[in-house]
């Protein structure tokens, strides 16, 4: 396995793997799922609407499934795990939302909070017994910005700020990641889980952006499919367990894939297990090795 990729083209042979991809129809989820298909692995794509999710999928090579997933509902989330059979070479957590006004999960979560991390965090770790290599989640640089408030994880007091709320939810993600290899290390698991940067994507998430936004966008987005390398070297490859995965240029927001450093933060075990125990607490869902 490689390191660093420069395209889908680079890929091994991934025959007789099985790979969940989550929000795999559009974006950095559809250009992730096709490249594995391409590369003969058997792709999973676990999408809210199942009849879009087949659309995509009869264009892709090799063998997919469709199965259907809303992970702002965790009722969905457990039957998706429940109807499980058989191992997982990689989960990849890739869906995710950004939105303007606050809104709720099925379960009363703050919905970017609820899709982005609680509803992955369940998912992983129900799924957890029977994933034999990776857990991939899509996080972002943007971390930095993020900040817990522990006494206000829903944003129920503070005034709601798309941003904020986003920012926060990636902070989340990537802390995730770091807790569960933590964990996967400590119970003497081989399975490895790794985060990844996708840098600035052209997608339906950024397409809305504007003023400034929007211009930087416009000038400096790379595709989808640019997009997806990170989270591909984050899926298959040489790349250390807790780590992120992101672009090698333009700061880390274009161009192929490399292990990328992270904020001081997201490297805060205090931090990653208080995040852990809420986590447990509000999906009813725990470490499960």
């Amino acid at each position: 396995m490689t390191s660093t990729l420069q395209s889908a083209s680079d890929l091994p042979d991934l025959a007789g793997r099985t790979v969940i991809v989550t929000g795999a129809t559009g974006g950095i989820g559809l250009a992730t799922a096709r490249a594995l298909a391409t590369a003969n692995a058997r792709v999973v794509l676990a999408v809210r609407d199942a009849e879009k999710g087949r659309r995509v999928a009869s264009a892709m090579p090799g063998r997919t499934e469709v199965r259907a997933l809303d992970l702002a509902d965790l009722a969905s989330v457990r039957r998706f795990a429940e109807a499980w059979e058989g191992p997982i070479e990689v989960l990849v957590n890739n869906a995710g939302v950004s939105v303007p006004t606050r809104r709720l999960t099925k379960d009363g979560f703050e919905l970017q909070l609820g899709t982005n991390h609680l509803g992955p965090f369940a998912l992983t770790n129900l799924l957890l017994p029977q994933v034999t290599g990776r857990v991939v989640s899509l996080a972002s640089q943007v971390e930095r910005m993020g900040r817990l408030d522990f006494d206000d994880l829903q944003m129920e007091r503070r005034a709601y700020k798309e941003s904020t709320a986003y920012a926060a939810s990636k902070l989340a993600d990537l802390l995730f990641i770091v807790e569960l290899q933590r964990r996967l290390t400590a119970a003497g698991s081989a399975v490895t889980a790794v985060a990844a940067h996708p840098g600035l994507v052209a997608t339906d998430m950024t397409g809305g952006s504007t003023g400034l936004a929007q211009l930087v966008t416009r000038a400096f987005a790379q595709s989808p499919d640019d997009g997806a390398l990170p989270v591909l070297l984050a899926a298959i490859g040489d790349v250390p367990g807790g780590s992120m995965t992101g672009p090698e240029h333009l700061v880390h927001m274009r161009g192929g894939a490399e292990v990328i450093g992270t904020s001081k933060q997201a490297k805060d075990p205090a931090l990653a297990a208080r995040l852990w125990t809420v986590s447990e607490q509000l999906t009813g869902v725990r470490f499960p090795l």
